[in-house]
Parts: structure tokens; sequence; C-alpha cells
């Protein structure tokens, strides 16, 4: 028995000596814990920040989406607003020619017709000069591929190379745009 109360005695002694080391681990736990705890909670408040920002954000692209979306249908609307106007404007400054191709039509004399015809193209021309329709320069000119269809070459050296001869349908311009090209012939 006696060997059984010395092995009774170091278990005794190794569970006091154990104590303290459990306490000591313990509030190194504890230690650990806290600062476990505190990370814990700098990382909720980050997750909540994230959170405010990403929903500040996600608002902000919805505004801006929505704002583009308006500004889109209303630049749709003015683009339709701008063709019909720019169509009634031609068509005002067109309707007086009309008007004078219906009276002449009602004309018996030849002369006066005749008369009233020089009249007529000259005010469609400045209703054309008036919409910023100008004619193509064909006759006489050196032919230009970028204002002049030509639909036939002649061989005559009364004329320079590439020189129109004659014209067969007016070619017009507004600005640099090339409403109808000239159709001529050219001489080679």
């Amino acid at each position: 028995m006696t060997q059984m109360n010395r092995e009774a005695e170091k278990e005794e002694i190794i569970t006091e000596q154990s104590e303290p080391a459990a306490e000591e681990m313990t509030k190194a736990e504890k230690k650990k814990a806290k600062k476990q705890d505190a990370r814990i909670a700098e990382l909720e408040k980050e997750l909540a920040d994230a959170s405010v920002k990403l929903a500040e954000s996600d608002d902000k692209y919805l505004r801006l989406a929505a704002e583009y979306d308006n500004f889109r249908r209303r630049s749709q609307k003015e683009k339709e607003g701008i063709y019909t106007d720019a169509y009634s404007d031609a068509m005002k400054e067109l309707l007086p020619v009309l008007d004078n191709l219906d009276r002449a039509v009602g004309c018996e004399d030849a002369a006066a017709l005749k008369e009233g015809l020089a009249l007529i193209l000259k005010s469609f021309n400045e209703s054309l000069a008036k919409m910023g329709i100008e004619e193509i320069k064909a006759m006489g000119e050196i032919f230009d591929p970028n204002f002049h269809y030509a639909v036939m070459h002649v061989d005559d050296e009364a004329y320079k190379e590439g020189e129109i001869v004659e014209v067969f349908q007016k070619g017009y311009t507004r600005g640099d745009r090339v409403i109808r090209y000239a159709v001529v012939k050219v001489a080679n």
C-alpha cells in the first residue's frame, strides 16, 4: 500500500502543479479569445461599412441607369421632332411651286405658259437655295467621280481629256453631301 500511497501522492503533486498551468493556459486562451472577438467585431464593422457602400453604389448605379434611359428617350423624341420639323420646312418651301404648277395647267396661252414656267423654275431654284441645295457644276468641267456619274464617253479632239461634254441629268449637293450625282457624257 505504500506504493499505492506514493503513486497517489505523485498524482496529487502532478495535479497541483498542472492546475496553475491550466489557469495560465486559460488566461492565454482568454487573451487570444479576446483578440479574436475584437478582430471579429472589427471585421463585422468593415462588413457593415462595405454593405452600406454597396447599397450606395447600387443606388447610384440605378439612378444613373434611369437617367441614361430618360436621356435616350428624350434624345429619340428630339431626333424625331427635328426630322419632322425639317421635313415640314422643306415642304413649306416647295408648296408654292406646286401651287404655281397648278395655275400653269389652266393656262391656254402658249407664250404666257412659257413665261410662267420660267418663273416657276426660278421660284423652285430659289426654294432650293433657301434649303442650302446647290446645283453641281458639270458642263465644261473636268470629270470628278465624287460629283459626276459618267454614262457615256466620246472621242473628240475638240475637248480636253476628261472634260464633260453633255449633262443628261443635273446633280445637287447640300453642304459637303451629294444629294444626286450629275449624269454626264465625258470626252476621252
